[in-house]
């Protein structure tokens, strides 16, 4: 039995030795050379790959996302009925997103932006210090993902939010949930960081009512999915000023169109889905363990809970 890798062609190599290192006998087939459709035993795949298309491995017993995300996956028609998938929860994952999000929230918290304009028209002038602990940071999601972020800007001083849909404990981090914790998050938050899973229920969530019920002058941090934010909503809240600026990883398309007034906006920092990008080396031993796992049997590691959404 073999494992089809489908990813972008300028990583496959990378997937396929990382995979092999960690156990050798894996029969691994590159997208679109699969062979003999019933052959395949586990598919390895991420954004791009067709999931109509893996309708045609009538052995197929395993399905690995690579990524935490796994909003793809729910695109019509949806994996094969029957199929588990799993996704992965990876330390350097989660290490590389923590970063993305501290370098942004630093960013915007040290007037970065502003330092930058002084320099291009050399001007040398000190602004006012900011005040770490005055600076409220409203997180979005306390996942895997959200709850590290959240870990890592308390021991830098700032004063922690998080919102989660339901009740959700956290060590130095005042918590809200549902639809009215929602909005008096935002209202407390001077830079908000949106780490959902992209569902029907978050959608859309980063929209003018969200960013209305924040301060003047503060900041949206994007680095979960294209489809969380109305983009005319937060380009009009740019515009007008009541947001300050905003970092975003994630669009809808992507990628991004050449004629999106994101491109060439002066208050947002842009990066092209690279906030975290997944390590084969340090994601490939949970591959293969869930490979070996689905052969015998056995219950996935992270496996995706298609109820919630996640």
């Amino acid at each position: 039995m073999a494992v089809l890798l489908s990813t972008k062609a300028h990583t496959m190599q990378d997937w396929k030795a990382a995979l092999l290192a960690v156990d050798p006998s894996l029969e691994i087939r590159l997208f679109p050379d699969a062979g003999e459709p019933a052959e395949i035993e586990a598919a390895v795949v991420w954004t791009a790959h067709d999931m109509m298309e893996l309708r045609r491995y009538p052995n197929l017993r395993l399905i690995v996302s690579m990524g935490a995300g796994v909003d793809h996956l729910f695109r019509p028609p949806g994996p094969p009925p029957g199929v588990p998938v799993a996704r992965l929860v990876d330390t350097r994952l989660t290490q590389g997103m923590t970063e993305w999000v501290l370098l942004n929230v630093l960013r915007f918290h040290r007037q970065d932006p502003e330092y930058r304009a002084q320099q291009a028209e050399k001007v040398w002038y000190e602004l006012p210090a900011p005040e770490t602990s005055a600076r409220h940071v409203g997180i979005l999601g306390l996942g895997e993902l959200g709850s590290d972020a959240a870990r890592a800007l308390r021991a830098l001083g700032f004063p922690v939010l998080g919102w989660s849909r339901r009740p959700k404990a956290m060590d130095g981090v005042e918590t809200f949930h549902g639809a009215e914790g929602l909005m008096a998050m935002a209202a407390k938050a001077d830079i908000l960081v949106c780490l959902l899973p992209l569902t029907p229920d978050t959608r859309g969530v980063l929209d003018a009512r969200l960013i209305g019920a924040m301060k003047p002058g503060s900041y949206v941090i994007n680095a979960a999915r294209g489809g969380h934010m109305v983009a005319t909503d937060v380009l009009a809240a740019l515009d007008s000023g009541h947001l300050a600026g905003a970092a975003l990883d994630v669009f809808e398309p992507e990628p991004l169109p050449a004629e999106s007034p994101f491109w060439a906006h002066p208050k947002v920092i842009l990066t092209p889905h690279a906030a975290s990008i997944t390590i084969p080396s340090s994601a490939a031993p949970q591959v293969v363990e869930n490979i070996h796992r689905a052969r015998d049997g056995r219950p996935l590691v992270n496996l995706v809970d298609f109820s919630a959404g996640y």
